[in-house]
């Protein structure tokens, strides 16, 4: 009974005055039980722990064993060579002992794993003319013919509540009368924000097109032939021993996914550039049915895309914004995680995007799981240290209560997927953070919507804006998707970033 109660809400739904029956007359209510957000702080399985310890012990080799092994082993060999050697050394000799000492040099760098630099990113900004406020949204929805009155009811009532502003962007031809979904309106969508948003990251950062060797692009619905890579390859001329890759239907979290790869890419071919696009195209996620489930997503998607550069050269640290850590979690084997969020077509045939009333347990239990796993790799030794003293307490007496670490003194800037007003609430009481942590995540929902895997740079990119980016600063991006996964990309500055010619939040900005 306890545990019910902790996953289970109730609210009281005043469903207004009868109509008809025996009641006719008075105020009719009913109570809605809900599945809410799991106090997921409140327990830690002990194998997301040990998971990540591994990923902490594994490049520690690298940085810690081996450069010690290689001090030791120089001292020797200097010692001996001093020893015995001295007197007869030459030149040559000299000129040997230096080349494999630098050879020794030369592999240790070269089996490293390289670090992976946030050269610079760029985020979209469409035109003026598709700015959409929530009544123009009711409106044009009521003109469509699309919907009946309690589907148009349904989003009003959601719009109202979803912490989404006045000035986010929709394409308008969803709202035509008989609109049915295109690929051409897709590829338009598609082809707007993509290139703009690389237009940007390329102004900005003044890379040569050639010297891009790795393209990586995701996104959640449409799907083309030839993809959407190939069209931006098409586009910039990009060269033709190009490492091209497309990723579709990961859902919002796929961004995240879509760094991982290129920071693998990057290690496989070092010295390289990688751009990744992150978007969702809107027009072909728009749903024009009456099943509320698979309203949702029409009142929260919005037009964005954001474009990332990103190094493996260690000469680009010195230019670089930040370095990276990610984590990546994935309930896909769970039947209830698999089917929360899913694309389907309703009764009469129309295709879109159904969110489960479970989706926010679901989230809940994989976050639990990834920031468990993240938990070593970012927390201060004295919160780990306070954590295991703790277990080892409780394991001797079980009544004790299991420490929880304070994420909060990992990171000094959060950034939460901008999916409603509701998640954020839920995520800020359960990880306990203040609203100084979630106002980009808010700001970015409020001025933007909820642009989906692109979202967290949005809201980065507002960080930056305001200034708030300092040398030595850990930032957290959090990103869900259908799947179900949850996936973390921990971002450390390595320099000041002052705001930036070109960014979202400023008004034409150079």
């Amino acid at each position: 009974m306890e545990w019910e109660q902790e996953r289970l809400s109730t609210e009281i739904v005043n469903r207004g005055i009868e109509d008809s029956g025996p009641y006719a007359g008075s105020l009719s209510f009913s109570v809605r039980v809900r599945r809410k957000l799991p106090d997921f702080l409140s327990s830690v399985n002990l194998k997301y722990v040990k998971l990540g310890y591994s990923y902490l012990l594994s490049p520690s080799f690298y940085f810690l064993v081996a450069p010690t092994l290689l001090v030791i082993f120089s001292a020797q060999i200097g010692k001996f060579l001093l020893q015995d050697f001295y007197p007869s050394c030459d030149l040559i000799d000299g000129l040997f002992i230096v080349g494999f000492l630098g050879l020794i040099l030369y592999f240790y760098l070269d089996s490293t794993p390289r670090p992976t630099y946030l050269v610079d990113f760029a985020c979209y900004r469409p035109p003026d003319e598709l700015k959409i406020s929530k009544e123009e949204f009711i409106e044009l929805a009521q003109k469509s013919g699309k919907f009946s009155d309690a589907a148009i009811k349904f989003q009003q009532r959601v719009l109202k509540n979803s912490g989404i502003g006045e000035e986010t962007y929709m394409p308008r031809v969803v709202f035509r009368p008989g609109y049915k979904i295109t690929v051409n309106d897709g590829r338009e969508e598609a082809a707007m924000v993509m290139f703009g948003a690389i237009d940007d990251l390329l102004a900005a950062t003044k890379i040569r097109l050639k010297d891009i060797k790795i393209l990586v692009v995701n996104c959640g619905i449409l799907n083309t032939t030839p993809s959407l890579a190939s069209m931006l390859i098409n586009h910039y001329k990009l060269s033709h021993n190009i490492h091209s890759f497309n990723l579709g239907g990961m859902g919002c979290a796929a961004g995240m996914i879509a760094i991982d790869m290129a920071k693998d890419l990057l290690n496989a071919y070092p010295g390289s550039y990688a751009v990744v696009v992150s978007t969702e195209v809107v027009s072909y996620t728009w749903y024009g049915g009456n099943d509320l489930d698979m309203l949702l997503p029409n009142c929260f998607f919005r037009m964005g895309a954001a474009a990332i550069l990103l190094s493996s050269c260690r000469l680009d640290r010195w230019r670089s914004k930040t370095g990276m850590q990610l984590i990546r979690t994935h309930k896909g084997v769970d039947n209830e995680s698999f089917r929360s969020i899913h694309l389907k077509e309703d009764s009469d045939g129309r295709q879109g995007l159904s969110v489960s009333k479970d989706v926010i347990g679901v989230g809940g239990r994989a976050l639990k799981a990834n920031i468990t796993t993240l938990g070593p790799l970012v927390l201060p030794v004295s919160e780990q240290v306070h954590f295991f003293t703790n277990w080892l307490f409780k394991l001797v007496k079980e009544k004790n209560k299991l420490y929880i670490p304070d994420y909060k003194l990992a990171f000094e800037h959060i950034c939460i997927l901008s999916t409603s007003r509701k998640v954020l609430d839920a995520l800020q009481k359960n990880l306990e953070l203040t609203e100084e942590y979630m106002e980009a995540s808010r700001k970015t929902l409020e001025r933007f919507g909820n642009t989906s895997s692109s979202s967290v740079w949005y809201e980065l990119a507002y960080l930056e804006a305001n200034t708030r980016i300092k040398r030595g600063d850990r930032v957290w991006q959090l990103a869900f998707g259908s799947g179900f996964k949850c996936n973390s990309a921990v971002w450390k500055a390595l320099r000041n970033v002052g705001t930036p010619k070109r960014t979202p939040w400023v008004q034409n900005s150079v």
